[in-house]
C-alpha cells in the first residue's frame, strides 16, 4: 500500500486576503462605535486569542473569529510593510 501524505496544502486566494482586510476594517468600526480604541483591542485578541477583547456589537467578535490569528496578522504585517516599503 503506498504511503499517502495527510498534509494539507494551504492556498491563499487575493479575494481571501482581501476578505480578511475587509473584515478587519469591519471589526474596527464596530470597536469604535462602541468606544474602544481598536488598536489596543485588536492587539490585545491577536496576542492572547481571548475573543474577549472584540465587541460583540455588529457581530464583530464572530467575524474576526471567522479566520486565524496567523492569518491576520499576516495580512496586517504585508499591509504595513507594503505601505513602509521596507
Amino acid at each position: 500500500m503506498a504511503d499517502v501524505s495527510k498534509d494539507t496544502v494551504l492556498y491563499k486566494s487575493d479575494t481571501a486576503k482581501k476578505a480578511a482586510a475587509a473584515e478587519i476594517a469591519y471589526v474596527c468600526m464596530a470597536l469604535a462605535e462602541k468606544g474602544y480604541n481598536p488598536i489596543d483591542q485588536l492587539v490585545g485578541y491577536l496576542l492572547s486569542g481571548d475573543p474577549t477583547y472584540i465587541t460583540s456589537h455588529k457581530d464583530a467578535r464572530t467575524r474576526i473569529r471567522a479566520f486565524e490569528r496567523y492569518e491576520l496578522l499576516e495580512e496586517l504585517m504585508e499591509s504595513y510593510l507594503n505601505k513602509k516599503d521596507v
